[in-house]
């Protein structure tokens, strides 16, 4: 039997057996739930009617404590027999609240009680107006009004009505406890479900346990056997990735080599053209005519646009290879330093930088720095004749793709470009317009791409022709493992 025809069953198996689990356990507990709910119900409805009995007692013998104080004040008119009536109608109050707040589950018994409450409520009122009567020397008109047919019937309502309340809620609770017997049933033969299923769930466990140890053994052998040979195959994969590192290193080597010879070696021939060039111009320029002059200036030119084009080169190649650690910098620190390089260009353009609030970010100062000058001296170089630059540099933080990114755009008035050139222009020695109309090598913004992808970040440029452009920069808030992969590599081509 094959490896994976193996591990198929020993996944069939556990799937059975961790679905068979799972319906165990979701049966045994729905049950279990359904019991617990149907007690605390059962329990909770018999507190309830309890308190309503309790409750409704208190205030009944309230009632005839204060009506039996009364009743010897009347008759003997001694003061300590109000002591009583008057400690009943203190609680009488409270109690009242609070069998106003009873709510029986008997069908009828609020309305019932609210009536029992109305006579109790009657009874108090009639109570106060007899004490009050015998206060005022008045005791016979007091006598009347306790022995008149009302008050009697009044008396007799108020036992009524308790009674029945009482008869109905102590039918109800002897009721919940014919439900609550059968519950504490339906609960002994649910544990008693459990407690089958629960054994026989043991028993298929050591059933397949036993039976998945015969398989396991099996399958430990060819595993050992495939490991060994896996082992092998790592062992040869990480000898071919030792050996391309090696030639990577090399490669960087070649490259640093390379850069080395650009340069020195390529920078002194250019050198000496321009100095034999200025000597011809400063002593033989009475001996040559308009053209020779010409010739001479144009070389001049070609061979600094040459010497440029080296150092922009240079500069691009290093960007990976030479870039310092990121750190935590501020970026508003950063761009006024640009600012006040830029100083001589904002003044003779009269240029109008307007930002938000910059954030501090994890990135290399010096090639943050070299990004917003090259973006910057772009937007003032690539303006409107006679249109003073505005440039708007603007921050967000946003989230892309479920990651944190700073988000800074930077927005200028000048001549833009056709949005289809917008990949165009971040390709080395891509120019949109003559030598003659705008100075440079054509690489910044090839840099400037450079730069934010070592930050592990995106820029796009959206403009319109004669309606100025704008750059956005995305960099990711969290590039910690990424300065960490830069850090390696450098370490690496160092090395």
């Amino acid at each position: 039997m094959s490896i994976k025809k193996l591990f198929d069953n020993m996944v069939f198996n556990w799937v059975l057996i961790s679905s068979i689990i799972i319906v165990t356990i979701i049966t045994n507990g729905f049950l279990a739930m359904k019991t617990i709910e149907d007690l605390s119900s059962t329990q909770e409805s018999l507190y309830n009617t309890g308190d309503v009995i309790v409750e409704l007692d208190d205030l009944h013998n309230l009632v005839l404590m204060a009506e039996t104080g009364q009743r010897g004040y009347l008759l003997t008119k001694i003061p300590e027999y109000l002591a009583p009536y008057e400690d009943a109608l203190a609680r009488l109050t409270a109690q009242l609240e609070d069998t106003k707040k009873l709510r029986s589950e008997v069908p009828g018994q609020g309305q019932r009680i609210a009536t029992f409450i109305l006579l109790v409520e009657k009874k108090i009122t009639q109570l106060k107006k007899t004490v009050e009567l015998t206060h005022a020397n008045n005791e016979e008109r007091a006598l009347r009004i306790t022995l008149t047919t009302t008050s009697r019937e009044l008396s007799t309502a108020l036992r009524a009505e308790i009674s029945q309340i009482k008869t109905l809620e102590i039918a109800y609770r002897n009721s919940l406890f014919l439900v609550l017997s059968e519950v504490e049933r339906e609960a002994k033969v649910t544990f008693a479900i459990s407690a089958i299923t629960s054994t026989l769930l043991l028993l298929g466990l050591a059933f397949f346990a036993r039976l998945n140890a015969n398989n396991e053994t099996k399958h430990r052998l060819q595993l050992e056997f495939q490991n060994e040979v896996l082992i092998e195959k790592v062992a040869m994969r990480t000898k071919e990735l030792t050996l391309y590192s090696d030639e990577l290193s090399r490669s960087n080597r070649e490259l640093e080599d390379f850069a080395f010879v650009a340069s020195h070696d390529l920078q002194e021939p250019l050198r000496k053209i321009r100095a034999f060039g200025d000597r011809l111009n400063i002593n033989y320029s009475a001996l040559l005519d308009e053209k020779g002059a010409d010739y001479i200036n144009r070389m001049g030119n070609a061979a600094e646009r040459m010497s440029n084009l080296i150092n922009d080169l240079l500069e691009f190649s290093r960007i990976s290879t030479r870039g310092k650690p990121f750190i935590q910098m501020s970026l508003q620190e950063v761009i006024d330093n640009t600012l006040d390089d830029l100083e001589i260009s904002i003044d003779e353009s009269n240029a109008k930088i307007i930002m938000d609030q910059l954030p501090t970010m994890n990135a290399d100062p010096s090639q943050m720095h070299h990004l917003f000058l090259n973006l910057i001296s772009n937007a003032i170089k690539f303006r409107k004749v006679e249109v003073t630059p505005v440039i708007n540099i603007r921050y967000v933080q946003e989230k892309i793709a479920e990651d944190l990114y700073h988000i800074i755009t930077v927005e200028d008035n000048g001549i833009g470009f056709e949005q289809t050139f917008a990949d165009k222009i971040f390709l080395p020695f891509q120019r949109l317009h003559a030598r003659t109309e705008y100075k440079g090598t054509g690489i910044g913004l090839a840099i400037c791409r450079r730069i934010v992808e070592r930050h592990g970040g995106n820029i796009s440029a959206t403009a319109k022709q004669g309606d100025g452009a704008l750059f956005r920069i995305e960099i990711p808030v969290n590039n910690t493992l990424i300065n960490l992969i830069g850090e390696n590599v450098n370490v690496q081509h160092k090395g």
